[in-house]
């Protein structure tokens, strides 16, 4: 998220990009994401080492890294769209774990981005090699993925140009899923499922933990619109129960953490939406449970009756 909002689109700080990604003063849309992303790839492998020989065999932690991984399908079912969506995965997941998991960037950015792409050394490699503990996965949403290698069309901000992928929510007029308070963020539970077999499969089944989860409500000063969030328990329910079928199925998930315990401060959009599962009222600080947190209460102690039934 840092390499693409604030050195591709230009719109987190640093702010910088270069058009036709964005409208910065300065940066480099087609090289700065990559310088970026390098050095926070070698700095986890600089931390990993540090932790791995000074304090993991006194303190018994692990150390990992988390990624915030939207699933692509297809928009069409064609091959092309269907090697986009995964030439999009390459891009976001990939870019960062193939480098910790197998010392390369992933092929499908080596093919295109080519000499643009830093290269890492032998003691990078080494370093490298320390690897990781778990893999923490931010999943909230899906997009459709359209190929744009074999025909030229626009880019979703959330995907660099060079993965000649467009990333819409829209498919012949139909939304992929329902929409939240959040641009981009629609509900598609049996994601979640796919987006964990993929990372259980490219990188050998490394523990898991869904380190973000959750659902974007409108804030409202309304108190009983915001603790009678329906919508929330609902998504809570169908995201559940596709993790719980990633791990009938095999996949090391260890954890799951749900964005967020309390309604807070959301990057640029403020309080105007709300992740959290206890409504805050500004004025008094005073925390309120929502619906969604007395169904969350029930779920963790495995109480009959949990369902929105």
């Amino acid at each position: 998220m840092v390499a693409q909002y604030g050195y591709y689109s230009g719109i987190w700080p640093p702010n910088r990009c270069s058009y036709p990604a964005g409208k910065c003063k300065a940066g480099s849309s087609e090289l700065e994401p990559y310088i970026a992303a390098h050095n926070m790839i070698l700095a986890h492998a600089t931390a990993t080492e540090i932790y791995r020989k000074k304090y993991q065999e006194k303190q018994g932690g692990k150390i990992g890294i988390v990624l915030h991984i939207y699933w692509y399908e297809p928009l069409r079912d064609i091959p092309a769209d269907r090697v986009a969506a995964q030439r999009a995965l390459g891009f976001i997941a990939a870019w960062f774990m193939d480098p910790i998991m197998f010392g390369e960037y992933p092929p499908e950015m080596q093919q295109i981005v080519g000499l643009r792409l830093p290269t890492f050394s032998a003691e990078d490699k080494r370093k490298l090699a320390n690897k990781l503990d778990f893999i923490g996965i931010n999943h909230y949403s899906t997009l459709y993925a359209k190929d744009c290698l074999l025909t030229p069309c626009n880019y979703h901000d959330d995907l660099l140009k060079d993965t000649f992928t467009h990333g819409t929510g829209e498919k012949d007029g139909v939304l992929i899923g329902k929409p939240t308070a959040m641009p981009t963020f629609y509900v598609v539970p049996n994601s979640m499922e796919k987006t964990i077999m993929y990372f259980k499969d490219r990188y050998n089944n490394t523990p898991m933990y869904i380190t973000e989860n959750g659902y974007a409500q409108p804030s409202s000063k309304n108190i009983e619109d915001m603790l009678n969030d329906v919508n929330r328990l609902e998504y809570m329910q169908g995201y559940l129960t596709s993790l719980a079928s990633a791990i009938r199925n095999g996949a090391d998930v260890r954890g799951y953490f749900h964005w967020s315990l309390i309604d807070n401060f959301e990057w640029t959009y403020g309080y105007t939406i709300s992740f959290g599962l206890y409504h805050v009222d500004r004025r008094t600080m005073q925390r309120t449970p929502k619906r969604s947190a007395k169904w969350f209460q029930h779920f963790l102690k495995n109480e009959s009756g949990f369902f929105l039934a």
